[in-house]
């Protein structure tokens, strides 16, 4: 605990119920499982994303190439022909001068706001609204929720596995899930299990998660094995995640492909 930069909270909470137990060696063995799941979960989220992102800086480059300098030359060529021109050729002109003009002041406007925004996005505020938006998004909201619930169950697996109790496990996961939404969220079900309320029924109250997420909870409760629940509730949402980057991975090129293709065809 004197090193709070270092140490998150989850780690010496864990450490501190190991030493209070005397099972620190299955503890420590249990943390270190659960930073090895959370570095190659992130490690196959970036992998994922650097195809798509290459791709789509790759055609963005194009079209700019073709604006900046293919267009103007055409411009030019045009100019000589002392004929009225359709109006989106004029149009495509037009933009291309604008670009070429003013591509400082864009850059420089896109750099103020990128920045004037992630000032934003790092208040309260700013953030909690960032991340309900997030939610929010056609197709990928499904994804940040996914990643959200994948954080949470895996966090309360390894803390109630730990023998952490439960609403220490809810306390410590409020403030080590990285989500204010999903910090939020927590605080009020731990609320409602300190005035002896289900976790399931606290669960479901949120209407954050599934109805798989919360029979699977209930069933787990009834039967004493919340810990094993958990872990398959975290299991499934890895899988669901790393299927959809895949499957986003393998739709992306053909739809790139075909956007720069229509792109490039009309200009």
């Amino acid at each position: 605990s004197k090193y709070p930069n270092v140490f998150s909270e989850l780690w010496i909470n864990l450490v501190e119920s190991g030493e209070a137990s005397g099972n620190l060696a299955v503890v420590l063995n249990r943390l270190a499982s659960y930073l090895e799941r959370r570095a190659a979960f992130k490690s196959k989220i970036i992998s994922s994303l650097i195809y798509p992102v290459i791709l789509m800086v790759v055609g963005l480059s194009a079209l700019l190439f073709l604006t900046v300098k293919i267009i103007p030359t055409f411009a030019q060529l045009f100019k000589g022909f002392n004929v009225k021109l359709p109006l989106f050729t004029q149009i495509l002109i037009q933009v291309s001068y604008v670009i070429r003009k003013g591509i400082l002041v864009i850059i420089g406007a896109a750099i103020a706001t990128f920045f004037i925004l992630k000032k934003y996005i790092s208040t309260k505020e700013g953030r909690r609204r960032f991340e309900q938006l997030q939610f929010s998004l056609p197709l990928f909201g499904e994804f940040f929720r996914s990643l959200v619930v994948e954080r949470f169950s895996s966090e309360m697996f390894t803390l109630i596995e730990s023998g952490v109790p439960l609403l220490y496990s809810l306390e410590i996961t409020e403030h080590s899930v990285s989500n204010s939404v999903m910090a939020e969220i927590v605080r009020k079900i731990k609320e409602d299990v300190r005035e002896g309320k289900s976790l399931n029924s606290s669960l479901d109250k949120s209407r954050f998660f599934e109805p798989m997420v919360i029979q699977m909870v209930a069933i787990g409760e009834e039967i004493g094995e919340l810990p094993q629940m958990f872990k398959r509730i975290n299991t499934f949402y890895e899988e669901y995640t790393e299927t959809f980057l895949a499957r986003l991975t393998t739709m992306f090129e053909p739809i790139m492909l075909v956007v720069m293709g229509v792109v490039i065809g009309i200009m």
